[in-house]
């Protein structure tokens, strides 16, 4: 079974990288930007074949390692379906 797990920081939290990039992005000459905020992405492939089994999984995995969840949300896609 394939999931998606997108990691973000929360709001509130500062983020240098996405501003690094914002700022790059407006270098290169892409006007109308006024914010990005950055995150991580992470493809899974799992042997379940039930996918409330497989999103309770996945969430223990963003609990203990995936996501620091003081600063950060995630959102759980499961063969194309957010599961959030």
């Amino acid at each position: 079974m394939q999931a998606r797990v997108f990691v973000t920081l929360k709001n509130g939290v500062l983020d240098p990288q996405g501003k690094a990039i914002e700022n790059a992005l407006r270098g290169l000459g892409h006007e109308g930007v006024e914010k990005v905020r950055q995150g991580k992405m992470f493809e899974i492939e799992l042997a379940d074949t039930d996918a409330d089994s497989a999103r309770e999984r996945l969430q223990v995995m963003c609990e203990r390692l995936l996501a620091n969840t003081v600063i950060e949300n995630y959102r759980i896609e499961i063969g194309g379906q957010d599961a959030s």
